[in-house]
């Protein structure tokens, strides 16, 4: 069984910032993409930064300029730097990552991390 344990969300005034960590255990053989996704109230689930084990990134637009994604490939562990936060950024913070096990690779999630962005 693979885990991810989030951590480093709560409550921040507008223009403040946050650190959120992932860190993936388990039966891991290697841990591939990690990235993080974000679900505001009555809305879907969007991608926010994501990167691969080689170190490709890709932002969304919105967050581009103030969120940086990073990751120890050595502790499995994936970062969000999140600066000049703004109201909007308000949601449920996800961790995902697509985990190797054996011959196969699997998507995993983490249980969210609420970020909460004061005006």
């Amino acid at each position: 069984q693979v885990q991810l344990v989030e951590s480093g969300g709560g409550l921040v005034q507008a223009g403040g910032s946050l650190r959120l960590s992932c860190a993936a255990s388990g039966r891991i053989g290697s841990v591939n993409d990690m990235g993080w996704y974000r679900q505001a109230p009555g809305k879907q689930r969007d991608l926010v930064a994501r990167i691969t084990r080689g170190g490709s990134i890709d932002y969304a637009d919105s967050v581009k300029g103030r969120f940086t994604i990073s990751r120890d490939n050595a502790k499995n562990t994936v970062y969000l730097q999140m600066n000049s936060l703004k109201p909007e950024d308000t949601a449920v913070y996800y961790c995902n990552a697509r985990v190797t096990v054996g011959t196969y690779d699997y998507i995993y999630w983490g249980q969210g991390t609420q970020v909460t962005v004061s005006s």
